[in-house]
């Protein structure tokens, strides 16, 4: 821990990029930031904007980028705090330095304060934070986000600045669980974040867009394997992501968040400016991170369900029999049917349970992921032997659709009989669908007490310190294959 300040006396973190980054001259920066907002002065603004991911670059290589973010919040949007988070680019930490030296940051337009008190109570309470002045002092990717912020916003609120010194796993899931509780539409999370380092400009382009397709995934494991083997397959690329580590705590922080919607606004790379040239370029992406309330529901015809289950045999079928004939046309696939969202496969051979495997919000249509967890419901079920192709006679097919999750913050919002539950903490997680009500005599409590001692492995009362979804599925199954 760093020792106590006793002077009383205002403390403001001097500009450390002013000059080079941006310009330091109040009239000039107020006029670049004007020319960067422009584009985006006639278009729709939204309030439901929950966090950003903006590039950390000199203004004139990715200031445009950075204007695209920003310009699709409503100015008038009252946040309480923002959370300012980027990877260090000056000192290696085992965690993370909340900037609690200082009072205000300094900017060419006024000084933006710094949220003191929230910031000693996250010190407080977690081991992995901590204050480490140096690694704020000549931090430039926090910096040159504040006269973004400061010229649009109406009311600007106080920042908490913080800074990523690890790439341990384990310690940024910790960091982000510690995050998550202040991760609502009261607070906007600003990432900062360069992409490519270093490749070509053609190279860029394809690199850069791998990288964009993993993080509208939503998914942090998608991300890692993407920057793995992006790594491998550019020569010249130093990163995929400058500031992956930050970008990994939002990404976390919306894990089975349905409400939360990502689009990305912008790209160019550094050889786009008429400073940079084409050999070694820097890329610049932004995204947006919108919080909206779940209205649509998802409905499933007669005949899209009987294909889904055609589609599940045939699977099993052809992996069976080593075969690749049964195919459902592809006319038969609708709209519908390529939507991304979970689902489970549930397979019964006269009565009984012979394999079930699911997943959740994934990445893929609907349609090949029925195709997949039908054939691992079918063979990689470690609870039963695989399946043998004289069996298939005797099989039965249920399938479960599910709809988005939904967070709740207390039982009572569980509708227990109608809804499934989904329980995670700490990287552990498990679930008991709807149906599960209907085999048990269990009341609530004891219900999810079984999902989270026997399917998260958090024990019998783990669930009380858990983040809890609900969500419903549609059941059908095949009640006549003759």
């Amino acid at each position: 821990m760093h020792p106590t300040n006793q002077n009383h006396s205002q403390r403001i973190r001097p500009m450390a990029v002013s000059g080079s980054f941006y310009p330091s001259d109040p009239t000039a920066l107020k006029q670049m930031l004007s020319a960067l907002y422009l584009p985006y002065s006639s278009q729709q603004k939204l309030k439901c904007i929950n966090a950003v991911i903006v590039p950390h670059a000199g203004y004139v290589f990715s200031g445009s980028v950075a204007a695209s973010a920003f310009a699709q919040i409503n100015p008038e949007t009252k946040y309480e705090n923002i959370f300012l988070i980027g990877s260090s680019h000056q000192v290696h930490l085992n965690g993370a330095s909340i900037n609690i030296d200082f009072d205000d940051y300094a900017t060419p337009l006024g000084n933006v304060s710094v949220n003191i008190e929230l910031g000693k109570k996250l010190i407080a309470s977690y081991p992995f934070f901590d204050c480490e002045t140096k690694a704020h002092q000549k931090e430039h990717s926090l910096e040159v986000q504040l006269p973004f912020l400061k010229y649009y916003l109406h009311d600007m609120p106080p920042i908490i600045p913080i800074i990523i010194g690890t790439d341990s796993q384990d310690n940024i899931l910790e960091i982000a669980n510690a995050l998550k509780p202040y991760f609502t539409e009261k607070n906007l999370f600003v990432i900062s974040c360069d992409f490519s380092h270093y490749p070509s400009y053609a190279d860029a382009y394809i690199a850069d867009s791998r990288t964009e397709k993993a993080i509208l995934t939503g998914n942090v494991n998608n991300l890692l394997k993407v920057i793995k083997e992006n790594k491998r397959m550019f020569p010249g690329l130093a990163t995929s992501a400058c500031g992956y580590t930050a970008v990994e705590i939002l990404l976390h922080l919306i894990n089975h968040n349905a409400e939360i919607k990502i689009d990305h606004i912008k790209y160019i790379n550094s050889g786009d400016s008429i400073y940079g040239d084409k050999h070694r370029v820097v890329g610049y992406h932004s995204f947006i991170f919108t919080r909206n309330k779940i209205t649509n529901l998802f409905v499933l015809t007669d005949k899209e369900k009987k294909t889904l289950l055609q589609i599940a045999r045939n699977a099993i079928d052809n992996k069976l029999n080593h075969t690749f004939q049964k195919k459902v046309p592809f006319n038969e696939i609708t709209h519908t049917l390529r939507t991304q969202c979970g689902a489970f496969v549930t397979l019964h051979e006269n009565g009984k349970l012979r394999g079930c495997v699911g997943r959740f919000n994934d990445n893929i249509p609907l349609y090949e992921l029925i195709e997949e967890i039908a054939i691992s419901a079918a063979i990689h079920d470690p609870r039963f032997y695989p399946i043998q192709a004289s069996e298939l006679n005797n099989i039965d097919i249920e399938i479960s659709v599910l709809t988005p999750l939904k967070k709740i913050s207390s039982i009572d919002e569980f509708d227990y009989g109608k809804q499934g539950i989904y329980i995670e903490r700490d990287g552990r997680s498990g679930t008991f669908l709807p149906q599960v009500a209907n085999e048990v005599t269990w009341t609530k409590e004891e219900f999810l007490g079984h999902c989270s001692q026997d399917k998260a492995g958090l024990g019998w009362n783990g669930w009380k310190n858990a983040n809890l979804y609900t969500y419903e599925a549609i059941v059908f199954n095949e009640e006549d294959r003759s």
